[in-house]
């Protein structure tokens, strides 16, 4: 997942990628561990990403309570928004939610057990170590950011661990639910976009034990560039219809298949071989004629030169849609099916998958983004491709 993470993101061959996994410790361990090589001085900066996608049985307490969510942070030594005063880890083994290979849904045992032997027992002892060490009251804390299986418990934590509730973090679980892994990050990412210099964050992830992180916000959180950010992204989202469509798009009720020819095996040596096309999204610009191009084209368009050309990425610049066609008769979760040709910015024209769309707001000349999505899964081999949807 790291290695095509930083393929998509035209990262440098020579990066260091790992995967954490297997814990809903992962984000913040993953974290710890980036601050921790860069202090050590083996690596400049890091970026730590966690994402988490997990499901329960249908019409069941748990799925109301479960959602999918992804967030990103950078660590580094320069001109940081917020520095990691200390740290500090609780391990416990203890089996409360879990998942084996091949699993569907999450296994969970009984709800008094998971909460009063592990959620109400770890996250207290790591946050009070970490308040101790340090002199701190709760009171002292500007926001505390701790992870809630749901909006009701974790409300409870925080007030049996002092805080007052204009000092939590809004936990998200009432508007994308428990994402897991990812809602630690995704809350400390809320955090900071609300953070002010001088504010103290304790953040603290859960599962098989405890992190906690001290942070103080910087000056420098003054210079950080607007951008789409948790708010940005809560804002622009689009509801799925009905629940009928939810469990299409989860894969729980069928799909009428259209009747179409089958598709081709993956060819994993195409993959490899069209890598830096299809999933870092580059074009082909001549240095004859200054044409922009996409697929890679050896043969100019307009003036024939024959590999004269340079490599442009291409998904990073400004996109309208050129024309389009709605398909109803497809037979898919997300019909019609629309396919946009695209317009980018500098010249050049490709055909393009819409998603997350109101198929009565699509047009000519609408501005549109690039969104890197999984296609469909082949004798195991997962396939990623863009995808384009209105610009938020």
């Amino acid at each position: 997942a790291s290695t095509l993470a930083a393929t998509a993101l035209d990262l440098s061959r020579h990066s260091r990628t790992l995967d954490f996994t297997n814990s809903l410790r992962a984000g913040t361990g993953a974290l710890l561990a980036a601050a921790d090589a860069v202090k050590a001085g083996s690596l400049g900066s890091v970026m730590v990403t966690g994402a988490d996608s997990r499901m329960a049985p249908t019409q069941g307490e748990l799925e109301q309570f479960l959602g999918d969510g992804a967030a990103a942070i950078l660590v580094g030594d320069g001109e940081v928004v917020a520095t990691i005063e200390d740290s500090y880890s609780v391990s416990q083994e203890f089996t409360d939610v879990w998942r084996i290979a091949g699993d569907a849904f999450l296994h969970t045992w009984e709800d008094r057990f998971v909460l009063d032997e592990g959620y109400n027992r770890a996250i207290p002892e790591a946050v009070s170590t970490m308040l101790n060490r340090h002199s701190l009251s709760p009171s002292q804390v500007t926001r505390a950011v701790f992870y809630g299986p749901n909006r009701r418990r974790h409300q409870e934590l925080g007030r049996r661990m002092g805080f007052a509730p204009e000092q939590l973090q809004d936990s998200l679980l009432a508007q994308v639910g428990n994402t897991g892994t990812a809602l630690p990050l995704m809350m400390l990412v809320a955090a900071l976009e609300e953070s002010r210099p001088g504010d103290t964050l304790l953040v603290a992830g859960y599962g098989n034990g405890c992190d906690v992180l001290l942070l103080r916000v910087t000056d420098n959180i003054r210079k950080m560039a607007e951008r789409r950010g948790m708010r940005g992204y809560l804002a622009s989202r689009k509801p799925i219809p009905s629940y009928q469509k939810y469990l299409q798009w989860r894969g729980m009720v069928p799909v009428i298949p259209a009747s179409r020819p089958d598709r081709d095996a993956t060819s994993v040596t195409a993959v490899w071989r069209e890598q830096q096309q299809n999933l870092a999204l580059y074009g082909s610009r001549c240095r004859r004629c200054g044409a922009q191009q996409f697929p890679i084209q050896r043969i100019c368009v307009k003036c024939h030169a024959k590999d004269e050309y340079e490599m442009v990425r291409l998904v990073d610049k400004k996109v309208n849609i050129f024309t389009f066609t709605q398909d109803n008769l497809a037979a898919a979760v997300d019909s019609p099916v629309i396919v946009a040709v695209v317009e980018f910015e500098g010249g050049g024209r490709a055909a393009f998958d819409m998603t997350d769309r109101d198929p009565q707001e699509v047009q000519v000349g609408m501005q549109v983004e690039f969104t890197f999505r999984k296609l469909y899964t082949e004798r195991g081999i997962h396939n990623y491709y863009w995808k384009i949807r209105p610009a938020r």
